[in-house]
């Protein structure tokens, strides 16, 4: 996610850019429509993608600067100007003294904290990127509200974090915002799901800002209204997501979002209408055929 953000960052500044990535495809851990949709933009934006390549080294001859990768079992040479390796992050915890307190650390280099976020310390708490799980601002946040209230209050009443649902976005454009689980990770979990899909081109507010690219994507329980997860890709996306994160978080589904009144014409509406279309897949037939048979039977006695 970080790479892709930076590559079409820099594109857009007015470098030449050539993503070099290793899995198959760009984004990974989202769906495979998803990556389609991000990797056709950069395309179009003059983003030279290499999947499939895993690079093995750099060399620097002469004022030359090249990039050896393996791909398909042949080595493939780039040259550049500059290199940006994104490839994750690692705390940086080591040279303050914890060692010398005897805080432990894990082998990533993150302080170990427990549920209440306590060390092993029980009077020093951590909280964000340095005692993790997560590497995002917002859950950070999360983090130090427990963080705050256990060490204020921990001898009268403890609070465990809560990491039940947490979203997260890539802002390229288009944006991705999701929280919970997608396709690919319900098959791979063996979860059972059911899936709603809402096109952004038939949203008038998109329409009429001309960003029409992109869906809203929502897994739901067989059956069921109850929110297993949510991908939208598109304009305001990592916003769009936020109706999704409450109603998973405060253990509503979509028939209360569809029962929600949102602003026309707004963004905000894609998540009623994909819950529109949730609630028609699940009409209940039974109920209207007889209301049906019910209204032609009043129309008869009009007539009669």
């Amino acid at each position: 996610p970080i790479g892709c953000e930076l590559a079409q960052c820099f594109a857009r500044f007015g470098s030449a850019v050539t993503i070099v990535e290793m899995a198959p495809r760009l984004l990974i851990r989202e769906d495979d429509d998803v990556s389609a949709l991000v990797a056709e933009r950069f395309r179009e934006e003059g983003i030279d993608i290499r999947t499939g390549h895993r690079a093995l080294a750099f060399h620097q001859e002469q004022g030359s600067k090249r990039l050896i990768a393996e791909y398909q079992g042949g080595e493939v040479e780039f040259g550049f100007d500059q290199v940006l390796i994104a490839v994750g992050r690692v705390a940086s915890s080591r040279g303050f003294g914890l060692e010398e307190l005897g805080v432990r650390l894990s082998d990533r280099g993150t302080i170990e904290v427990n549920g209440f976020l306590q060390t092993n310390f029980p009077n020093i708490y951590a909280c964000g990127d340095v005692a993790g799980p997560y590497q995002f601002t917002h859950t950070a946040a999360h983090q130090a509200w427990y963080a705050a209230v256990n060490a204020l209050f921990g001898p009268f009443k403890r609070f465990r974090a809560d990491y039940s649902v947490i979203p997260f976005a890539t802002f390229t454009d288009p944006e991705v915002g999701r929280v919970g689980l997608n396709e690919r990770e319900a098959v791979e979990q063996g979860v059972p799901f059911e899936v709603s899909v809402y096109p952004l081109e038939e949203l008038d507010r998109a329409i009429a800002d001309g960003e029409t690219r992109g869906f809203v994507k929502v897994l739901t329980v067989p059956g069921r209204d109850r929110i297993l997860g949510a991908t939208i890709v598109g304009e305001h996306a990592a916003e769009l997501v936020n109706e999704f994160v409450a109603a998973m978080r405060q253990g509503f589904g979509l028939n209360k979002i569809l029962g929600t009144i949102h602003i026309y014409p707004t963004w905000s509406e894609a998540g009623k209408f994909v819950a529109g279309k949730w609630r028609r897949d699940h009409q209940p037939r039974r109920l209207l055929a007889w209301a049906a048979r019910f209204h032609a039977w009043r129309r008869g006695r009009a007539a009669g």
